[in-house]
């Protein structure tokens, strides 16, 4: 499975969203801090679900950043996140 696929798999199982994107941007930092060959370093994810309702944009990504711990502990090096509450 590719870290995209289990990023997907894990924010679906932990806010079931009505609207997730998550992109591979790994191609655009070649060279950078962080980067590795064959990617999955950088991503970009954009998930409206109703679990984050009420919360502050601080909490919302904590929340994220706490489901994909394990994957930012072991090979992602950047996640730009854009959380809404649906």
């Amino acid at each position: 499975m590719t870290l995209k696929a289990t990023i997907e798999e894990k924010l679906t199982a932990a806010f079931s969203p009505t609207t997730l994107t998550v992109i591979d941007e790994s191609d655009k930092h070649a060279g950078h801090a962080g980067w590795r060959e064959g990617g999955e370093t950088h991503f970009r994810v954009n998930v409206v679900s109703p679990a984050f309702a009420g919360k502050s944009r601080v909490q919302i990504h904590r929340m994220i950043n706490e489901a994909l711990s394990t994957e930012l502990e072991n090979g992602i090096h950047a996640l730009a996140i854009k959380a809404a509450a649906a």
